[in-house]
Order: C-alpha cells, then sequence, then structure tokens
C-alpha cells in the first residue's frame, strides 16, 4: 500500500488528514520508514536551534511518539505514569569488604512512557500534542516559520546583528513599542479620571460655599479607586 494511501478508506484515517491539510502539516515519511511502520510529519514551524529547520514529529510501530529534530537526539511524547519499584536495601560489614541485605526495602518512583500500540491512536494523539504544544504555544512562528528569541531582538536592537532575522526582530521591537504605548495611555486615562473626580469635587464645595453652607466642609475627602484624598 502506498504510504499516502493509508489515509483513505477509514474515517478515523480521513478525519486526520483533514486536520493535517488544515494545519498544513506534511507527510515526509521515507519508503524504508514506510516499512517499519513509521510515519513522519513535517510541521509548517521553525525550530529555535539546529539551522532553522522544520520541526519533524514520528509515529512508531514500538508504540512511541517522538520529535524527531528538536534536541540532540529524538525525545519521547508519550505521556507519563508512576513507575514505583522496591530494591533491597544493604548494609556494609565495619571492614566495608562485604554487604549484607538488611531485610528492608527502598522504594523508589520514577516515571514511564505510556505506549500508544495502534497507529490510527498515535497519529491522533500526535495532532493534538502538535496543535496544543507547537502551534498554540508557539503561535508567531505558525505563518512562515520564523521565530525571534529575545536575545537576537536586544542585539538586533543594539546593532548586533550578523545574517539572521535582522527585520523579524525589528517588527518584534515595534510589537513592543506599541504594547508600551498602550499602557502609557492606559496610565494617562487614570489620572485624567483622577483629575476629574477632583475638579467635579471642588465644584462642589463652591456651590455650598455660595450657599453659606461652611461648618459641614470641615473634614471634607474624596475617595477614588479606593484611595481617600484629603480636601483642603
Amino acid at each position: 500500500m502506498n504510504k499516502k494511501d493509508k489515509y483513505f478508506g477509514d474515517t478515523r484515517y480521513e478525519k486526520v488528514w483533514e486536520q493535517m491539510k488544515l494545519l498544513n502539516i506534511e507527510d515526509v515519511t521515507t519508503d524504508r520508514q514506510h516499512k517499519n511502520g513509521t510515519i513522519t510529519w513535517r510541521l509548517p514551524i521553525k525550530n529555535q536551534w539546529n539551522n532553522g529547520s522544520f520541526i519533524e514529529v514520528g509515529s512508531f510501530a514500538s508504540g512511541m511518539v517522538r520529535n524527531n529534530n528538536s534536541g540532540h537526539s529524538n525525545y519521547q511524547l508519550n505521556k507519563c505514569k508512576a513507575d514505583t519499584r522496591y530494591y533491597k536495601d544493604y548494609k556494609w560489614n565495619e571492614n566495608f569488604t562485604k554487604q549484607t541485605f538488611t531485610g528492608k526495602y527502598n522504594k523508589y518512583v520514577g516515571k514511564q512512557r505510556i505506549l500508544i500500540p495502534i497507529e490510527i491512536d498515535r497519529l491522533e494523539y500526535l495532532i493534538s500534542y502538535c496543535l496544543k504544544n507547537y502551534y498554540i504555544k508557539n503561535a508567531n512562528q505558525v505563518p512562515n516559520g520564523n521565530f525571534v528569541p529575545k536575545w537576537k531582538l536586544e542585539n538586533a536592537q543594539n546593532g548586533m546583528v550578523p545574517k539572521w532575522k535582522y527585520d523579524e526582530a525589528m517588527d518584534l521591537g515595534r510589537t513592543n513599542a506599541e504594547w508600551q504605548n498602550k499602557q502609557d495611555v492606559a496610565t494617562r486615562v487614570r489620572e485624567l479620571d483622577l483629575q476629574h473626580k477632583l475638579e467635579k469635587a471642588n465644584k462642589e464645595i463652591e456651590r455650598i460655599t455660595e450657599n453659606n453652607y461652611l461648618e459641614p466642609l470641615q473634614n471634607l475627602s474624596v475617595t477614588v479607586n479606593g484611595q481617600k484624598y484629603e480636601i483642603i
């Protein structure tokens, strides 16, 4: 069977293929991998290192799913479960020449990957994993495979720009500047709101004064955003 034919003729596989097309995921499985029961997908998102290659993930007949190229070696994406083991406890004799069993056991709790034995289950899991961890968490990488870490932005702004991604860093810098401007505007709005409330209080004082109600003006105050201000 052709490696692409497996996505058709079964509703679950067809649904996975539809989601792959929507997410622009490409099946790049080699003939050798296909014979071994391996499926490899290439995402439209680049690694932050490794020469900017596109992220590849794989489904393996062993029940494992892995990221194939975002680290020094493939790393597992399967969920984990607790793995509890017990080991015999030993102690040394006085001369430290021999160990004897104490009759006790030491408990060790580690982690064990949960295998996914059925291929379509692995593919559905991969779609869900990639969507959550690569698309949503790294949404700024998706449109064209670009990602600009903070240190690259700072270097670009300081003029320390080698051959990589100057324009992207500058765009990110402008975005940060726009965000800061919005924060400044929000602060100014709060200041104007406070000023407006104080002016309103002063007008009320003038109105009362004109009507010769001076006694009630002692200890007059106004509260704005939980902060109490004395009116002098």
